[in-house]
């Protein structure tokens, strides 16, 4: 099962309302994976700095001075703005890599959602609307995001198993279906030194797209590859700083739909999902094609 959704602004206008869009959008999938939430929002970058997105179990514990412990780490100003058992962390771009060890070495319960100049992922175990409101999800601006509603099939049903996952600078992925071949492509990875965390298969397909750009592919060429290295069945919606991107497996049997107006792209898992967008009356929908790369870029 699981729920995935997907909004890509094209008129800044909307961008405030960006929020609100994508949980109604996620909310309308919760029977579609019931067990715990997500979203990614690219939001307003900071100037010079970058934001890691962390999250606690104990956050009245783990954030008290996490700022100023942290600056001094690594020797550098930090700001920490909490949300519930979130938190956005902003630093120079410089010190990314060295505050993600950091971070583990000063609050061990700490856990790093997300890195990068503009995304920002929250996550939890509960029903979408619960997740959504605990965040004020619904109250943030930005020009793009993803989300996910989960089923658990092949983890636990955990805040690590919770999507999207973040594997690289401002990317970040959501998935629905199962990967055969996950556990081999995780050591690969994992000796090429590219970070997987959990034991999510999803986790391995946004791991493996990151290494593949790292490598200097485009999203698109990643994606390409994808259909021939990533063995199962599945759909990925796929974010970067800059863009959007689905790709389904040749099979294509997990349930998919897009709309296009002058306004936006959306995604969604099923067309329930894109019933209460502006516009849709008269958007362009399809059901994206198996094997076939789609992206789109500001």
């Amino acid at each position: 099962m699981c729920g995935i959704v997907g909004l890509f602004l094209k008129d800044k206008t909307l961008e405030p309302k960006l929020g609100s869009m994508l949980t109604d959008m996620l909310v309308t999938m919760t029977d579609r994976g019931p067990d715990s939430a997500g979203i990614a929002i690219y939001g307003a970058e900071a100037a010079g700095a970058a934001k890691l997105t962390v999250q606690s179990d104990k956050p009245e514990e783990d954030f008290a001075a996490l700022a100023a412990d942290l600056g001094a780490a690594i020797e550098a100003q930090v700001t920490l703005q909490a949300n519930d058992t979130h938190a956005i962390l902003e630093l120079d771009s410089t010190k990314v890599e060295q505050a993600r060890q950091a971070v583990r070495d000063l609050r061990p319960g700490l856990r790093v959602m997300s890195d990068g100049a503009a995304i920002e992922i929250y996550k939890e175990v509960g029903l979408p609307k619960d997740v959504a409101d605990r965040f004020n999800l619904s109250t943030m601006g930005g020009s793009h995001g993803i989300g996910h509603t989960r089923m658990a099939t092949e983890s636990a049903v955990t805040t690590e198993g919770a999507h999207p996952f973040n594997t690289g600078a401002d990317q970040c992925l959501v998935h629905n279906g199962s990967l055969s071949n996950h556990n081999a492509l995780r050591r690969k990875l994992k000796r090429e030194g590219v970070r997987v965390e959990s034991m999510n298969d999803t986790e391995v397909g946004a791991a493996y797209l990151t290494w593949r750009m790292q490598n200097g592919a485009t999203l698109g060429e990643a994606l390409e590859s994808s259909l021939e290295d990533l063995d199962g069945f599945f759909t990925f919606v796929v974010g970067t700083k800059d863009g959007f991107g689905v790709v389904r497996d040749p099979i294509a049997c997990k349930p998919a739909v897009m709309a296009e107006t002058d306004q936006y792209v959306a995604f969604g898992s099923e067309y329930r999902a894109l019933v209460n967008l502006p516009g849709i009356e008269d958007a362009k929908v399809w059901e994206p094609e198996p094997a076939t790369v789609y992206f789109w870029s500001h």
